[in-house]
């Protein structure tokens, strides 16, 4: 008879509820006994009330991911906001120029490029899915011990399982704050996910079914706090102005909020019995919206990694099996965490040379084929 292995998965987020239906449902997850532990209550998701502000661009291929384990059908019903199409420009040009980024989900033979989606709407389609698996889920507990065959620290930026482990990250803090609120536009949005460089930062303005845009808005802690403290008559034309009237005049119309932003990577995901994965392992900037996609795809290698384990009669905990894991996802994380991190300084640069460069490569790359689709195909996750 097989051995049985522990696997704790300790974070209750998108990413750790991933991981832990992906488990449950491989070919080999009898040899598993599979914990799910979370510090906080158990997440409901209110589908007739307020659209909560931590909302996630889901790209298509995480979306499929999701389906695959039978999540997805209770999202898509419920509240995901599909975007259709996606317009980045300079705060010098106008969005419908040249030098402007644009994409459309037809000319990818797509029917969205995506999907916004409330983060809590997501757990909660999962939770369905694990109560109904051989999955023993633990809310309101703090995990003191790491004791288990495998640990998987799915806990966030704060990671309690990499600090426990001595895993040290790599920080680089932007000073900036990610303000969030939703408004409502004087223009229909039309589906499309917009986003505009200023100085003060990247504005970006997402689609949501009842009309209005949740809105993303990465500047200096200083305007952050003057942001927050404006009323709403005050905020509505603040961010109208950083728009620069793309959707007419914005109207507040939701709760508003900030987090501090600062880019994270573990100088190692794997140790004997512990893989981290999510913002355990890296944190990105949102402003290509790509954090919850890359804790997805995390989640995947990890399971795909331990289900071929397992079939090859090895402990899913040893080291080797782990740095599999590893290899695959952390030189990937890491490009698109720093290609994020030189993105959001080269347009917050002052600098007339380097503002006309940065247009004329947006304008080449627009024009570039083969290079162009490579991208676009990696932002959907196909």
């Amino acid at each position: 008879m097989n051995k049985r292995y522990d696997v704790l998965i300790v974070g209750a987020g998108v990413t750790g509820l991933t991981v832990a239906a992906l488990l449950a449902q491989c070919e080999y997850s009898s040899q598993l006994r599979l914990t799910v532990v979370d510090a906080a209550p158990r997440p409901v998701h209110d589908p007739d009330g307020e659209v909560a502000l931590r909302v996630s661009a889901i790209a298509t291929g995480s979306a499929e991911l999701l389906d695959s384990v039978g999540a997805w059908q209770y999202v898509g019903e419920t509240r995901a906001s599909a975007y259709e199409a996606m317009r980045v420009w300079d705060e010098s040009i106008e969005p419908d120029s040249g030098g402007a980024l644009s994409f459309d989900a037809a000319e990818f033979g797509v029917p969205q490029l995506g999907f916004i989606v409330e983060n809590v709407l997501v757990q909660q389609a999962l939770l369905a899915v694990l109560d109904k698996l051989d999955v023993t889920l633990k809310f309101n507990t703090r995990v003191d011990s790491l004791k288990a065959d495998l640990v998987i620290g799915a806990d966030g930026a704060r990671s309690f399982v990499r600090d426990k482990v001595g895993i040290k990250t790599q920080d680089f803090p932007y000073g900036q704050t990610a303000f969030v609120t939703h408004l409502k536009p004087e223009k229909p949005h039309g589906r499309t996910a917009l986003q505009r460089f200023t100085q003060d930062g990247p504005l970006g303005m997402l689609p949501l079914n009842d009309g209005r845009v949740s809105v993303v808005w990465s500047i200096h802690d200083v305007l952050a706090e003057r942001v927050q403290a404006a009323n709403d008559e005050e905020l509505g034309e603040i961010l109208s102005a950083a728009s620069d009237y793309a959707l007419g005049n914005l109207e507040v119309a939701g709760p508003r909020g900030g987090f501090p932003l600062c880019a994270r990577h573990a100088t190692q995901y794997v140790m004997p019995g512990v893989a981290l994965i999510g913002d355990a392992a890296h944190a990105v900037h949102p402003l290509a919206g790509q954090g919850a996609n890359l804790g997805l795809q995390d989640a995947a290698e990890l399971a795909d990694v331990i289900n071929t384990a397992l079939g090859d009669a090895e402990h899913p905990g040893d080291k080797p099996v782990l740095r599999r894991y590893e290899r695959a996802r952390k030189g990937e994380n890491a490009t698109m965490l720093h290609f994020m991190t030189g993105l959001n300084k080269l347009f917050a640069t002052d600098s007339a040379l380097v503002r006309e460069l940065r247009i004329n490569g947006m304008r080449l790359f627009n024009y570039s084929g083969p290079i162009r689709d490579h991208a676009v195909k990696v932002a959907l996750g196909i």
